[in-house]
């Protein structure tokens, strides 16, 4: 390992608060960052890191250290891409990793990864889709699109528009059934869930200045919203979507939109990466700036929906 490589440890240990975590960034074995990390520190003659039971901390030689690797690793990958990659027109080369969720990426983010790869032919993009929220780090992933308020302060956001969860039946099931006024009407209808990962069937909604929970009785439960969005607009109950899940179905009337007074607020969609732009290698800067571009233009995520 070359002493550049010894910087980027540093820079991913740190980024990362583990070795693992370093590890899978930089798709190496723990060993090999410890060995990577015990050679810089005997170069340096001084320890750069501490080991806890639970997370690994800089010293002060090690953040002074890490400031100046990255600007280094950033002068490196700049003199590179403008040194090798000029004749593309575009300066960029390499992979990007991008994780999106199931159905919004296969809608929405599939097609702008296509036009990206058009715009820069040097440039591979490995697309993840999952409803889950990766760990950007531990996964080794550049850029992720996710819907929702972000839990994590540690990341930087970009935010390209907002959804809405909203409650869908068909006209036919509400023909027969009745149309619910208010949250509570919601116990006399069958319910469609759509729960791709462990928690109660409850809908939320705002009442007055209040929130509401309502627990109806499913008759259906599915793990993917498809599959209960099928049963929907067969006529078999309400179900819950994201609005830009359902903008199809709502605008040639195969279903409904329910208790619009009574949703929930917006819900964020963002682009979010690990760092902020200073540090961003090229390649992960210009699908930033691609998929902003186009998600800021995309109908469904505009406004307020």
């Amino acid at each position: 390992m070359d002493r550049l490589d010894e910087l980027a440890v540093l820079v991913a240990i740190l980024d990362g608060g583990s070795l693992a975590a370093a590890g899978h960034r930089l798709r190496r074995s723990p060993p090999a960052v410890t060995r990577a990390l015990a050679a810089l520190e005997e170069r340096v003659g001084a320890r750069l890191v501490e080991r806890t039971t639970r997370r690994l901390s800089p010293t002060e030689a090690g953040r002074h250290l890490a400031e100046q690797a990255r600007a280094v690793l950033t002068g490196y990958a700049d003199a590179v891409r403008d040194a090798g990659e000029a004749p593309l027109g575009g300066g960029v080369r390499g992979t990007v990793r991008v994780t999106a969720p199931v159905v919004f990426g296969r809608r929405h983010v599939a097609p702008l990864v296509a036009g990206f790869l058009e715009a820069y032919p040097a440039v591979g993009v490995e697309l993840v889709l999952a409803d889950r929220n990766l760990n950007l780090i531990e996964e080794g992933l550049d850029v992720a699109v996710r819907i929702g308020r972000l839990a994590d302060s540690g990341l930087v956001a970009r935010r390209v528009g907002a959804v809405r969860r909203v409650l869908v039946a068909s006209p036919a099931y509400l023909a027969a059934r009745g149309t619910p006024h208010r949250p509570g009407d919601l116990a006399a209808h069958d319910a469609i869930f759509a729960l791709g990962r462990p928690g109660p069937a409850e809908w939320r909604f705002r009442d007055g200045a209040r929130g509401r929970v309502v627990r109806p009785t499913p008759r259906l439960i599915a793990n993917e919203v498809e599959a209960a969005l099928v049963a929907a607009r067969m006529g078999r109950g309400i179900t819950a979507a994201l609005s830009y899940q359902v903008a199809e179905d709502l605008a040639d009337g195969a279903l409904v939109r329910l208790l619009t007074d009574h949703e929930p607020l917006p819900l964020p969609v963002q682009l979010v990466t690990p760092g902020g732009r200073q540090h961003m290698a090229p390649r992960v800067r210009a699908f930033l700036d691609h998929a902003a571009r186009g998600l800021g233009t995309l109908g469904v995520i505009r406004g307020d929906p």
